[in-house]
C-alpha cells in the first residue's frame, strides 16, 4: 500500500517512512478482521472509526502561517504536501515547500484535484525558494550556496527503542531456534486494544488460551445465580534476557482476584516462596562441588493446580463467544490472580516431586532433593521458576525428562538470569551481579553522567527529619528507595546507605534526596561489581556480628550488623535498628549477637537438607563483655535490664551449637554495615566480602 501510494503520487522515495505510517493508520481504521467482523480501531475504541478526514496522499496544500510577521499584501498561507495524520493529535502531517520543514495543524486547505498538472516537488521548491530570496544569485555563485533539503522529525528520543546507533532489525534478527520466522512486539501494551491491532500479541493471547485448553482449566456454563463471578483481564509482558533483550512477548489472562470473598471463593491460600539467602546457598554449594545449575521455566504454571473451590470468571475481553455472551467459564483449575492459586500450583508440583521419591526440605520447604547412590540432585523451586542441578549431569537429564512429560516447559537452559540477578557460571567459580539492572536504574533517573563517588556515604553523614527542609516529592524519592533495596539482593554495600535513607520515605527531605544522589553516584563507577563465589575446599559455616552504639541519632538507639560465610562466599548479611534503646556497648553488641545467632541457626538447619551438619559455628564478635555475658548466666548489673528473648543465645552456645569468639576492630568485617566508612576501609571490607568487579571475561 505504501508503494502504491509513492508511485501514484509526486512524493519523492525519501517520504517512505511517511508513506508506511500512513498506511498503518488508514489499515487500522478500514481494514476488518474476518474472525471478529470488526476494524482494530474499532476493537479499540469500542465505536466505528470516522474516515471523513482522509485525504489523498501527497496532494498539494495551504498551510497557514502563523510565524512570521507578514505584511498587509503578503500569502497568508504556504504551499506544502499532504503526507499523513498525526498519531498524538487531531492535526495533519505536511511538508512545508517553503520552509522544508516536517509540520503538524489543522488550519490546511486541500487541493487533491490539481494533480494531474502538478509540478514535481524539486521544481516547486525550486520555484517558492527563488520568490523567498531577493535577488537570487545563479547556481554557480560560490557566494550563495542552494538551499539544502532539512526534515524536522517530532519522534522524541525517549520512545526509541534500544540504540539508536543499532542498525536496523529485520525479521532474521527475530529468527528462533527452530528456524521458524517469528516478530518479537517490542512495545508493552496497556490494554486489550492495543494489543488486539498487533499480530504479535494476539498469537501471544492465543497461545495462552491454548495453554487452557491443553490444560482443561475451564468450561463454558450458563452464569449461574448463586454464585460471584469474577472479572479477568489481560497482563502483557516482554520476556528480557540477561542482556536486557526482548526474546518472547508474553500475554497472561488473570482473574481479578481482588474480588473474591474468603470462605466462599477460596479457604487456604499460602504458598512456600524461597528466601534469597536459600538461592545464594544453592550457589554457594553448586561453586563448592563444581555442580552446573540449570533452570527452568513451567509455562503457564498456575493452570496445572486443582481447585477444591466452586470458581467462575468472565470469558477473556477480545476473545468473547458471540452466540454465548452470556455465558462464563467455571474453572477446574488454578487461574493466575486467585488468591488460591499459588497454593494449588504449590501442592501439585510438590505431590509430583514427592511421587518421584524426592524428599521435601525440613527447613525450606521450596528445596527438594534426590539421593541416587552417591549422588546428589538439588532442585529450588521459586513459584514456576526453578532452578536444578547435581554431581552427576545423567541425573539432570533425568529430571528434565521427568518435568517435560508432566508439564510443558517454556524455557530450558543452564542458569544465567534468576529473579533479576546476572548469574555466571565458570570452572573456578560463580559470579553473581546486577550490572543491567544498575545501568537501567541509573539511565532511568538521569544519574548516569553523574560525578562518582568514592563511597555510598559520606563518614560524617548526618540525617535527621529536617523538618526546616524543602520537600521533594515522596513518589519519586520512594521510587529510587524502592529500586535500591531491590539492588540489595547482590549489593551489601550499599545496604547501610540505603537503609539509613529509607526511614525518611515518609515527608523527604532535599538533604535525603541529596544523600541517595550519592549512592547512585558510587553506582555510576561499581555498575561491574557483584559477589564472587570461588570454588575453594574449605566450606565453613562462620559468622561477623557488630552494632554501633547509639548510631540512630534521632531516637539513640543502636544499629545491629551481620553477615555470615559458607568458606569464603557472603550468603546472608543484615544491618537494622535495634527495637529498643541499648543502655550500654555491651547490650548493643549482645543483642546484635543475638539476632546473628537466629540467621545462624536457620541456615545450619538449611544446610542439613544438602547433607552438611555444623557444630560451635563461630560467630566473630568485637566485644569481650558481650562474649563473657554469652557464657555467663549470672544477671549481673550490665545484663539485668536486657530482655528474655535475646539470653536465648547463651542456651546456645551452652549446647556448643554456636561460640561467640572475640575479634579484633580491624577484622570485624561486619562493621561496614553499621556505620558509614573513610574511603580506605570502605574499600578493605569489600574485598574481604569479595564484593569484586566480574572476575570472567565476556
Amino acid at each position: 500500500m505504501a508503494r502504491t501510494m509513492l508511485n501514484e503520487s509526486n512524493v519523492e522515495k525519501y517520504f517512505w517512512a511517511e508513506a508506511i505510517s500512513t498506511s498503518c493508520y488508514i489499515l487500522n481504521r478500514v481494514s476488518i478482521r474476518k474472525i471478529l467482523d470488526k476494524t482494530p480501531y474499532e476493537l479499540w475504541k469500542n465505536r466505528k472509526p470516522n474516515i471523513s478526514y482522509f485525504h489523498i496522499f501527497g496532494c498539494f496544500c495551504y498551510i497557514l502561517n502563523t510565524k512570521d510577521n507578514l505584511g498587509k499584501f503578503d500569502s497568508k498561507s504556504d504551499k506544502a504536501i499532504f503526507l499523513g495524520y498525526a498519531t498524538n493529535s487531531k492535526g495533519y502531517r505536511i511538508y512545508n515547500l517553503k520552509t522544508q520543514t516536517m509540520e503538524i495543524s489543522m488550519n490546511i486547505i486541500f487541493d487533491e484535484f490539481d494533480d494531474l498538472i502538478m509540478p514535481s516537488i524539486d521544481d516547486e521548491q525550486e520555484r517558492l525558494t527563488s520568490q523567498d530570496v531577493p535577488n537570487q544569485k545563479k547556481e554557480d555563485d560560490p557566494l550563495l550556496p542552494p538551499k539544502t533539503l532539512r526534515i524536522v522529525g517530532n519522534h522524541p528520543q525517549d520512545q526509541i527503542i534500544g540504540s539508536s546507533t543499532d542498525g536496523i532489525r529485520t525479521r532474521l534478527s527475530f529468527k528462533d531456534n527452530d528456524n521458524n520466522m517469528a516478530m518479537i512486539s517490542q512495545i508493552e501494551p496497556k490494554s486489550i486494544g492495543e494489543a488486539i491491532i498487533d499480530n504479535s500479541w494476539v498469537e501471544a493471547m492465543r497461545e495462552e488460551l491454548l495453554q487452557f485448553e491443553k490444560n482443561q482449566v475451564w468450561l463454558l456454563v450458563p452464569s449461574p445465580t448463586d454464585h460471584s463471578i469474577i472479572g479477568t483481564r489481560w497482563v502483557f509482558r516482554n520476556k528480557l534476557d540477561e542482556e536486557g533483550k526482548v526474546i518472547r512477548n508474553k500475554a497472561r489472562l488473570v482473574a481479578q482476584g481482588y474480588n473474591q470473598q474468603e470462605g466462599i471463593d477460596y479457604d487456604e491460600t499460602f504458598a512456600p516462596v524461597a528466601r534469597l539467602e536459600a538461592i545464594r546457598i544453592l550457589l554457594a554449594y553448586a561453586s563448592h562441588k563444581n555442580i552446573k545449575l540449570f533452570q527452568m521455566d513451567v509455562k503457564s504454571a498456575f493452570l496445572n493446580g486443582f481447585l477444591n473451590e466452586e470458581v467462575y470468571v468472565h470469558q477473556p475481553p477480545g476473545f468473547e463467544n458471540e452466540k454465548k455472551k452470556d455465558h462464563v467459564f467455571k474453572l477446574s483449575k488454578a487461574l493466575y490472580g486467585l488468591k488460591q492459586a499459588p497454593r494449588a500450583w504449590y501442592d501439585r508440583l510438590s505431590a509430583f516431586l514427592i511421587k518421584n521419591n524426592f524428599s521435601r526440605g525440613k527447613i525450606d520447604t521450596t528445596l527438594f532433593t534426590k539421593i541416587d547412590k552417591l549422588d546428589l540432585l538439588i532442585v529450588q523451586v521459586y513459584v514456576d521458576d526453578i532452578i536444578f542441578g547435581s554431581t552427576n549431569e545423567k541425573l539432570c537429564e533425568d529430571f528434565s525428562h521427568l518435568m517435560q512429560n508432566e508439564f510443558e516447559m517454556s524455557m530450558m537452559g543452564e542458569l544465567r538470569y534468576f529473579l533479576g540477578l546476572q548469574i555466571k557460571q565458570e570452572i573456578n567459580g560463580i559470579f553473581i551481579c546486577q550490572e543491567k539492572y544498575i545501568k537501567d536504574l541509573l539511565k532511568k533517573y538521569k544519574m548516569n553522567e553523574a560525578k562518582i563517588m568514592a563511597t555510598p556515604m559520606h563518614p560524617s553523614t548526618f540525617l535527621d527529619k529536617d523538618e526546616e527542609g524543602k520537600i521533594v516529592p515522596e513518589k519519586e524519592y520512594r521510587g529510587m528507595i524502592g529500586s535500591l533495596l531491590y539492588l540489595t539482593a547482590s549489593r551489601p554495600d550499599i545496604v547501610f546507605a540505603v537503609g539509613l535513607c529509607a526511614r525518611f520515605q515518609t515527608s523527604p527531605r532535599e538533604s535525603h534526596l541529596t544523600a541517595v544522589k550519592i549512592i547512585f553516584r558510587y553506582l555510576v563507577g561499581t555498575t561491574n561489581l557483584g559477589l564472587w563465589y570461588s570454588k575453594d575446599s574449605i566450606f565453613d559455616l562462620i559468622a561477623y556480628c557488630d552494632a554501633d552504639y547509639a548510631g540512630d541519632k534521632i531516637e539513640r538507639k543502636s544499629t545491629s550488623g551481620a553477615c555470615q560465610f559458607l568458606g569464603k562466599a557472603l550468603i546472608s548479611w543484615s544491618c537494622r535498628k535495634q527495637n529498643t534503646i541499648a543502655l550500654s556497648t555491651t547490650e548493643a553488641e549482645y543483642v546484635s549477637a543475638a539476632s546473628c545467632c537466629s540467621q545462624v541457626l536457620w541456615i545450619k538447619n538449611q544446610l542439613e537438607d544438602f547433607s552438611i551438619r555444623y557444630e560451635n559455628v563461630p560467630i566473630y564478635c568485637d566485644n569481650t563483655s558481650a562474649i563473657n555475658l554469652s557464657k555467663n548466666p549470672i544477671q549481673h548489673s550490665r545484663s539485668k535490664h536486657i530482655e528474655i528473648k535475646h539470653h536465648f543465645i547463651r542456651d546456645h552456645v551452652n549446647k556448643k551449637e554456636i561460640e561467640l569468639i572475640f575479634v579484633d576492630t580491624d577484622n570485624q568485617l561486619a562493621d561496614i554495615f553499621t556505620k558509614p566508612l573513610v574511603e580506605d576501609r570502605f574499600n578493605e571490607l569489600k574485598v574481604k566480602l569479595k564484593i569484586i568487579q566480574n572476575p570472567i571475561k565476556s
